[in-house]
This record gives structure tokens, C-alpha cells and sequence, in this order.
């Protein structure tokens, strides 16, 4: 707790800004994006994602993961993360793979106790399209016109990292919100008790 207590006298504290990271969760890339939020107004801060098709051993995939979100947390001070919740599949073994990559991305935003929202792909696509089964080309398309976006990446999975954090934010404040939230691993274990082992 003094740790945390620590992390937040060192944010920089303005009362009506807010700082959404949003995260779309891969093994072979993981996409991210940030959005600033100010006088309910939203601007475009970064997309980017983190290559890791190159490296063979999954554990340490998850490491790198774990690793870059603690970076971006530490450099942008998010308020609020939002994530792509992993959709479901025939392929067992991907669906296993992506669920390890959420949930490891979601342990390092826990471990700084920032806020976590998960939404569904068709969820993302409604809130940024208006039609739940865009492509990811419309989806980018679509924010590069509403963030003034000059060029968009080769990879769509970065905008698909943003996509989450303008659906967060088209989705704060509303009781709603069709997704889980966590406010902390006190918050993730009440919500998932089926999955501890006594």
C-alpha cells in the first residue's frame, strides 16, 4: 500500500484529465493505444505494439507482456485500462494462448492498482463503427477520422489496442457497460471465485 500510495503522489494530478490505455492482448503482437480525456473531449496520445512472433518460448512471451505494460504504465500514468477480451474460438489451444496474454497484461495494470475494463471485440467494433462486425479496417479508418490520426500503421492490431481505450471512453459513466471491471486483485478474486483453487 505505501508503494501505491508512493506511485500516485508522483502522477501528475490534474482534476479534469484522464489517461485511457487500451490493450488488445496477442501473442504474436500485442496492440496498444492512449487517449487523453479532457473537458469530455478526447485526444489521440499513441498507438504502437509489441512484436513478439520472433521468440519461440511462450513464457517468455507472457514476460515481455508483463514487461511493456509496467513500462507504459510507468511512463503514461494511466487513470483507467481497457482490454480486448479474448474472443472465442474452435482452436482451443489460441483461445488458452490469448486468455494467458490477457490475463497477464491485466496482472500488471492490477499490480499498480489501475482500474481494468474488459469489453468484447463486438462490443469495441459497435462502439467505434456502430455495426459489430466491422473489419479491422474500418475500425482504423474510423479512428484515424475521429483522433486526426496522419498515418496508420502496417499492423491493425495497435489500432485495435486504441479502438479499446475510444470504446472506454465512449462507455464512462454508463451502469450498462456490458464488460467486467476490476479495481484491484481484491476486486478481480470476488469476481472470479470459481477460478481459486482452496
Amino acid at each position: 500500500m505505501i508503494y501505491v500510495a508512493l506511485y500516485y503522489i508522483n502522477k501528475p494530478l490534474l482534476s479534469d484529465e484522464k489517461i485511457i490505455l487500451g490493450i488488445d492482448p496477442g501473442t504474436t503482437i500485442m496492440g496498444f493505444g492512449l487517449i487523453k480525456v479532457q473537458n469530455k473531449k478526447m485526444s489521440f496520445l499513441q498507438l504502437n505494439e509489441l512484436q513478439l512472433g520472433k521468440y519461440d518460448d511462450h513464457y517468455l512471451k507472457l514476460k515481455l507482456i508483463f514487461e511493456r505494460t509496467i513500462e507504459l504504465i510507468d511512463t503514461y500514468h494511466p487513470d483507467e485500462i481497457a482490454i480486448e477480451a479474448p474472443f472465442f474460438g474452435k482452436n482451443v489451444q489460441s483461445m488458452l494462448k490469448l486468455g494467458r496474454a490477457q490475463g497477464v497484461a491485466m496482472a500488471a495494470g492490477l499490480s499498480r492498482e489501475v482500474p481494468i475494463t474488459e469489453y468484447s471485440p463486438k462490443k469495441i467494433k459497435m462502439a467505434i463503427t456502430g455495426n459489430g462486425n466491422a473489419s479491422k479496417e474500418q475500425v482504423a479508418k474510423m479512428l484515424q477520422n475521429l483522433l486526426k490520426i496522419k498515418t496508420l500503421p502496417k499492423n491493425l492490431d495497435s489500432t485495435d489496442g486504441l479502438a479499446a481505450a475510444v470504446c472506454h471512453f465512449y462507455n464512462m459513466g454508463r451502469a450498462d457497460i456490458v464488460g467486467k471491471s476490476y479495481s484491484g486483485w481484491g476486486s478481480f478474486v470476488k469476481q472470479n471465485e470459481k477460478r481459486i483453487k482452496k
